[in-house]
């Protein structure tokens, strides 16, 4: 098999939401007494019937994450470095055809940047910026790399697809992994919600985490967009790729991230609105089906829910996000990618995760291990 395309062409979405539908209860119990769980599990755990059976399963993935990860949160901060994008994707407030203010960090911009962070103890930083290849590309990467390096002991990035030579490149200079969301895994509407710009390639999208595999990046993280299309159909299709990318890529580890769409200027409104208790099943669904599967939860939800998730399933969190180039002391009036919810300081989330009886991680010493 030469990509995940190759696997990805033998399913059809349609044929995927009907099985999804005819899932029975008895599939759900069968699958959660199984010892070794397969892809197949996974898609009875996102079915509508097994919500009748979403409390045995928070159970289980209290037990299992505690027994795989411990008691700890790894904490994070995103740093965003460029709102410039030449894509037009209709749920994006960095957007081509939002006519605002585009801003892109200097090098001391960048700096004033990473001190707030480091001021709150953050030293596991992600690098965000829109897809603009040009202003914002590789060389600019690299050079931030460089600069942050010897500031903080975690660097990952969530950028636009790169070749198979950058990655490695970034690899080497000491990236420690790298995020990409395929948005939706609905080929026939993807058009539609990326009508302009490389990103509206959804086969080269599709094949970036192979990309990042090859170039032996330490952790890859995937995601979708949850409220573009049936959330239980996009979520099967990105545990299909996590399923081959490890099968693939045995020595890198894998994360997941669950955004919700949330207000930014010019969006649309979601196609599929996701309760909370939906979201619950999903990461409980992952967490039985992958015990070694890396849980990231955002800002861009609440803090009920988040205060909730640290004993049930979560492994990650970011904390005092900004999500705007300049947002923690620069500009703090730039245009933000979306809006977040949960708007308390990196201590008070500390404060939360102690309370519940965890552990918050600020340092994640896998770099040193790994050789980076």
């Amino acid at each position: 098999m030469k990509s995940f395309k190759d696997l990805f062409e033998q399913y059809q979405w349609d044929t995927i939401k009907g099985r999804l539908e005819q899932v029975t209860l008895p599939d759900v119990e069968r699958s959660l007494q199984k010892k070794n769980r397969t892809i197949e599990d996974f898609l009875n755990f996102l079915s509508p019937i097994a919500a009748q059976k979403l409390e045995a399963m928070a159970k289980m993935t209290q037990q299992l994450t505690r027994k795989r990860f411990g008691k700890t949160i790894q904490l994070y901060a995103p740093l965003y470095l460029s709102n410039e994008c030449q894509n037009i994707c209709t749920y994006c407030g960095f957007s081509l055809g939002n006519s605002i203010r585009r801003k892109t960090l200097t090098d001391t911009e960048l700096m004033t940047e990473a001190s707030v962070l480091k001021s709150m103890e953050v030293n596991h930083v992600l690098l965000v910026s829109g897809e603009a290849n040009k202003t914002v590309g590789i060389d600019y990467f690299l050079n931030a790399v460089q600069l942050l390096k010897p500031h903080f002991a975690n660097i990952s990035i969530e950028v636009q697809p790169l070749s198979e030579e950058e990655y490695r490149r970034l690899h080497h200079a000491g990236v420690n992994a790298v995020l990409v969301y395929q948005e939706t895994y609905h080929q026939e509407v993807y058009k539609e919600y990326h009508p302009k710009g490389k990103k509206s390639n959804f086969g080269f999208r599709l094949e970036t985490p192979d990309r990042i595999g090859k170039a032996g990046i330490h952790k890859i993280g995937l995601g979708v967009l949850l409220g573009l299309e049936d959330w239980r159909v996009d979520s099967f299709f990105n545990a299909l790729h996590i399923d081959y990318l490890q099968k693939q890529y045995w020595k890198s580890r894998f994360s997941v991230s669950f955004p919700r769409l949330r207000p930014a200027e010019g969006i649309i409104e979601p196609n599929f609105i996701m309760e909370d208790k939906d979201l619950l099943q999903l990461i409980c669904a992952y967490r039985i089906w992958n015990e070694d599967l890396e849980i990231s939860i955002s800002t861009r939800e609440n803090e009920k829910f988040r205060d909730h998730i640290i004993s049930l399933g979560a492994t990650a969190m970011s904390a005092a996000s900004k999500t705007n180039p300049g947002g923690y002391a620069v500009d703090k009036e730039s245009l933000e990618q979306f809006e977040t919810s949960d708007e308390r300081s990196m201590d008070e989330i500390k404060s939360i995760i102690r309370k519940a009886g965890y552990d918050p991680v600020m340092k994640d010493w896998d770099a040193i291990y790994s050789g980076i």
